[in-house]
């Protein structure tokens, strides 16, 4: 209890952290969409039309988490019905609300405040450190756990910066260690800059305690080797060789994603064929398996990372302080985004509904490995499918729904649990109920 205490606290302070990281930023001088803009004009009688954001209501017994390459960006471009989609979630819609969603993606390289500038730019909408999750983002809760580490993957010193600034002590690249021992990697030089960043040290004398894939490599033949060099030392000691190759560090892996949706018109090689080309040329070498750790989705700790982030974005942005009865996660990958919400699905408390889209890695005319709740076209199609779902699920329950009555008197909860009662044009779906989230720290799966 204690350690998930601790685990809670050092999650908190990173988010604040990130937020901070935003502010100096300066994300709120941004331009965002005209559609967030109070000035638009209220006409509840055309259904998907803009709608005065001072008279919104928000929507609290369900929300929506979302993947992004490939539901959202492909190529860093955003899909079209991607910016609409957000727009609708935001209050242009014929229920006259506002619907809490979140971020999930395995993706990573870059800190989440910088992901989210990133985001923004893309869906015209301004995105919060607060309600994103990274492949990496989970990592943070082991920086006690490690003192010395290697960092692998993204571009030039990012992810170093990235382990930095989690709170990791002693952060080793790639690089550092090539540029103590140019042998180290016979085929790969270090560029000017990269000879420039990398730190000096006799690597050789160095305890490296674990190995973080924080993002997609940019060499897998010098990462793998140097990988492999550290898997079969003599307890994390660069250039010793273990008599019986068990003594190497964990390596864990931000994903286990084997393919993603780019720009390429067929998908590309994810962090997943880079777990198993490792574990599979230990193999090859030792003859015995090597046995590596995954976080990202599908993993079951990622889902309930994200749940705790969920719950405590409503509570903070949306003055919700309940977990949502109902989450629709859109993804694009049967293997980790359906697969994950399926399986944690049968765990959690509330209800997490897959929703699978056609516009990333599953392919039209395949059957897909885990089965979603719902296939549709798009990311706007799933957002549409979710409120429309719940709609009818509360006609069918005969209680208020959140079609836009005039002048209707609803029965609303305070965050205290005293009964308030409240005029408002609008309806939100409203719960009293409110299961708890599932509980245990965001333990990766091998």
């Amino acid at each position: 209890m204690a350690e998930r205490s601790q685990s809670l606290q050092g999650f908190a302070a990173s988010i604040e952290t990130a937020r901070h990281e935003l502010d100096a930023m300066h994300l709120e001088n941004e331009p965002t969409s005209s559609s967030t803009t109070p000035e638009m004009s209220n006409s509840p009688a055309t259904p998907g039309s803009p709608v005065n954001m001072t008279e919104l209501s928000t929507a609290d017994s369900f929300a929506f988490a979302f993947d992004i390459d490939g539901v959202l960006v492909r190529g860093g471009r955003p899909i079209p019905e991607a910016i609409e989609a957000m727009r609708v979630l935001n209050g242009e819609n014929e229920y006259g609300m506002k619907v809490p969603y979140i971020f999930l993606t395995n993706g990573g390289g870059k800190t989440e405040a910088e992901r989210c500038i990133d985001l923004s730019g893309q869906l015209d909408i301004v995105v919060s450190p607060a309600q994103f999750i990274c492949g990496h983002t989970p990592m943070r809760e082991m920086v006690e756990k490690y003192k010395t580490v290697l960092i692998v993957g993204g571009e030039g010193e990012k992810c170093r910066q990235v382990a930095e600034g989690y709170g990791f002590r002693d952060v080793i690249t790639p690089g550092d260690i090539i540029k103590d021992n140019e042998a180290t990697t016979p085929f790969r030089k270090l560029t000017p800059e990269e000879q420039a960043n990398s730190r000096i040290r006799n690597y050789g004398e160095t305890k490296i305690e674990a190995i973080f894939v924080f993002a997609d490599s940019r060499d897998w033949a010098g990462d793998v080797q140097i990988m492999l060099d550290l898997a079969m030392s003599k307890g994390g000691y660069i250039g010793t060789l273990s008599d019986t190759f068990d003594e190497g560090p964990p390596i864990y892996f931000s994903h286990n994603d084997i393919v993603w949706s780019a720009a390429h018109d067929n998908v590309r090689l994810g962090m997943g064929a880079l777990r198993k080309t490792v574990e599979t040329l230990f193999k090859n070498i030792t003859s015995k398996d090597l046995e590596t750790i995954a976080f990202g989705k599908p993993q079951i700790g990622t889902f309930q990372f994200a749940t705790r982030l969920l719950q405590q974005w409503r509570k903070d942005e949306h003055r919700i302080n309940r977990p949502p009865e109902t989450v629709y996660f859109v993804g694009d990958t049967p293997e980790s985004d359906i697969r994950g919400t399926n399986e944690f699905n049968e765990k959690a408390k509330n209800t997490w509904y897959s929703i699978l889209v056609r516009t990333g890695v599953y392919q039209e005319g395949t059957e897909p490995a885990y089965k979603p709740q719902v296939t549709v076209d798009t990311v706007l199609d799933a957002v549409k499918h979710g409120m429309k779902r719940e709609v009818e699920k509360k006609k069918a329950q005969g209680a208020n729904s959140m079609l836009p009555l005039d002048n209707l008197e609803l029965k609303a909860l305070s965050l205290d649990g005293e009964k308030t009662a409240t005029t408002h044009p609008r309806i939100s779906i409203l719960e009293c109920s409110g299961p708890n989230t599932p509980a245990g720290a965001s333990t990766p799966i091998a």
